[in-house]
């Protein structure tokens, strides 16, 4: 018998010869997939749902810590991973074991026989087979792409539906009309569920507005007044986070478990972990190639997260210089233009391999448009080293969830 991690590794490398050619938005698959399994959907405890642009991983983090500060044992479903696979799913609390996700995963190749499926809904299958046979008080399930067509949407309606910030992203398959956009994500609505939304664009909120009426669906739009009822000192920095806290603390309330109390929304807000979103690398490997230059971690990739880093690290002293790498599909002009105002220097590199990440010279040449001195290097060393040569205050590496799980397996920080 193999050890536990290369039996995880055979069994999703087992399910790739089920992939489809193309990925087709659809709930077909996977409802007949869940169907074969016993519906495990339908055994699950009191679910939030999250959707949206940015800011969904984050509001994940803050329900579950909240939730826990309450005493509550907590599913927790998100995407994608950092480093190990295992990040995907919280059982009760817990990473989800080798041996359990393989055994998850193993189960639905076998009831897959020759079916197609893709990655992300073989994935979501496992997991909700696996939250279906372990107790928890509350299970708090991210959208992975969309929302309508997205695979964690076979769920019964559920307890509270979430919306966070909604904007531009993934356009290769939600299109680039923001309201077109907030529709599939207005998708998770089910009828008399209670929907949180976030402070949205007008067009934004019209369609929530509008979807939210036809499902019959109470709708509780987030106030800046509760932004504001947030602690300052919370786990993960920026205002944006303020934003997210309040989504979470909502939701909760809305819920209406009695163990949510506002000591324990409170504690859970500072308690939150969410690596890679403006995380402060702590000493190792990658921080002692940058030399004196404290070294931060992001992995937003579109213009929304861009405004926020950006937002915050103005009110940072001294230099920031970026390294950065992107996906080939990813919106880089307006990524960089976020930051024409702190006009940080940019070293652009590869991205992660085995994913189709943009040119070094062409991402360098996107910064240039827009207004900030950027060079390409051939790797992401080279592109650390050349930055913290020029001796500034901070080094931000950024652009990409996948070149953050990168940086966490060689700083040796693996999240748990």
């Amino acid at each position: 018998m193999s050890d536990p991690a290369s039996r995880l590794s055979a069994a999703l490398a087992a399910l790739q010869g089920h992939y489809p050619r193309e990925i087709e938005l659809s709930l077909g698959r996977i409802e007949y997939l869940l169907e074969r399994l016993g519906n495990p959907q339908h055994s699950l405890p009191p679910t939030i749902h999250v959707a949206g642009t940015n800011g969904k991983g984050s509001t994940c983090a803050f329900l579950r810590a909240m939730a826990e500060a309450a005493g509550l044992s907590v599913h927790v479903f998100t995407s994608p991973h950092l480093v190990r696979f295992n990040e995907r799913v919280r059982l009760a609390g817990n990473l989800i074991s080798d041996t359990a996700f393989a055994e998850a995963l193993e189960r639905v190749r076998k009831a897959l026989n020759t079916d197609p499926i893709t990655h992300f809904e073989a994935t979501t299958a496992a997991a909700l087979l696996a939250f279906s046979e372990t107790p928890a008080d509350l299970l708090i399930l991210e959208v992975g792409l969309g929302g309508r067509y997205d695979a964690t949407n076979v769920i019964p309606p559920p307890a509270v539906a979430v919306i966070s910030p909604v904007d531009y992203d993934h356009k290769q398959f939600l299109g680039e009309d923001l309201k077109g956009i907030a529709g599939e994500k207005a998708g998770i609505i089910k009828p008399g569920t209670p929907v949180v939304t976030a402070i949205q664009a007008p067009e934004v909120s019209g369609v929530i507005e509008e979807t939210a009426k036809r499902q019959g669906a109470p709708l509780h739009p987030l106030a800046i007044s509760e932004i504001f009822e947030m602690p300052e000192d919370l786990a993960l920095l920026g205002g944006h986070q303020r934003a997210n806290a309040a989504l979470a603390a909502k939701a909760l309330k809305l819920w209406g478990n009695p163990a949510i109390t506002q000591t324990a929304i409170w504690q859970g807000a500072r308690r939150a972990v969410w690596p890679a979103r403006m995380q402060r690398l702590a000493p190792g490997p990658v921080t002692a190639a940058a030399s004196e230059a404290d070294v931060w971690l992001d992995g937003g990739h579109n213009p929304h997260a861009a405004r926020a880093v950006a937002d915050l690290l103005s009110n940072m002293s001294g230099q920031t210089h970026l390294v950065t790498a992107m996906m080939a599909s990813k919106d880089a002009n307006g990524f960089f233009d976020s930051f024409r105002n702190e006009a940080p220097k940019v070293f652009t590199c590869p991205n992660s391999e085995g994913h189709h990440g943009a040119e070094p010279a062409e991402l360098a040449a996107q910064a240039r448009a827009a207004g900030l001195q950027a060079e390409a290097f051939a790797d992401f060393d080279a592109a650390l080293a050349a930055a913290a040569a020029d001796s500034p205050a901070r080094i931000l590496i950024c652009g990409s969830l996948y070149l953050a799980g990168d940086v966490l397996r060689a700083n040796l920080e693996i999240p748990e």
